[in-house]
């Protein structure tokens, strides 16, 4: 039995997250999908007050949330939310194949 072709191939794509917050020191993107590590989605503030961050992700569902200056931020421009293990908000992601 071959199993050449019989894995679909799972096509990444940039999503760009954007939060603006003018006052803020530092920004880090954390989610499942970098299990929730402060160090590997640092954003960058634009001229504008806007921190911005893009990643390559494959389909499927994610939870992530805002590290802004120490404090967790929801995402206010995602309505899409689930309880967490510490009785706060995560933000969802949804990504199709």
């Amino acid at each position: 039995m071959s199993t050449a072709g019989s894995k679909k191939d799972i096509k990444r794509r940039k999503i760009t997250f954007a939060l603006e917050t003018t006052d803020a020191k530092k920004v880090i993107l954390m989610g499942d999908f970098n299990n929730w590590n402060p160090k590997k989605h640092l954003m960058k503030k634009k001229g504008n007050g806007i921190w911005t961050k893009t990643v390559m992700l494959s389909p499927g569902e994610y939870e992530y949330k805002f590290l802004v200056d120490g404090e967790w931020k929801e995402d206010p421009q995602n309505d899409q939310k689930c309880l967490n293990r510490f009785g706060t908000l995560n933000n969802i992601l949804k990504l199709p194949s």
